[in-house]
């Protein structure tokens, strides 16, 4: 029996199903919350998210909590960030901190461009090409008064100084 075939058959008799393959726990629409991180979301343009970033608190982080409804003043320094990383994931100044990601676009950009194999260029764009065109133009006095018959001096063959 093949692996597919196998897999439809666990699928059919109710064994993980979809839900049970695709969600961690849980069915894919319960109410519950995974924890410790929940529907967590926080923006420049939002920044203060409607549920806190750490939702279930293990006993350190819950005794903090309260000594949190006393007094600040008698909060060390490391307490209040421990306290902002309870309810906020970044601060403002690492949501606004650049990336380096532009540069690995950048680097793939001129990677796959380097190995493009263009075509040859037109004949067009070639110098006899351009230097024919130039002779067709001048012999067929195009332009005479402003264009470049009127810089060319048919005379001596060259262009006028």
């Amino acid at each position: 029996m093949s692996f597919r075939a196998s897999w439809s058959l666990v699928l059919r008799k109710g064994g993980l199903g979809i839900r049970g393959i695709h969600s961690p726990g849980s069915t894919a629409h319960s109410k519950e919350k995974m924890s410790p991180y929940t529907n967590y979301h926080a923006q420049r343009s939002y920044p203060m998210p409607d549920e806190p970033f750490c939702a279930e608190l293990n006993a350190e982080q819950q005794a903090l909590k309260e000594k949190e409804k006393g007094s600040w003043t008698q909060l060390s320094h490391a307490e209040k960030v421990a306290l902002y990383r309870l309810q906020f994931h970044q601060s403002f100044a690492e949501m606004n901190r650049r990336s380096n990601e532009w540069k690995t676009v950048m680097g793939c950009v001129f990677f796959f461009f380097g190995f493009t194999v263009f075509p040859k260029k037109p004949i067009t764009l070639t110098d006899e090409w351009k230097a024919q065109q130039l002779q067709r133009i001048l012999d067929m006095k195009g332009n005479p008064v402003q264009g470049l018959a009127s810089r060319w001096d048919y005379e001596r063959k060259e262009w006028k100084k």
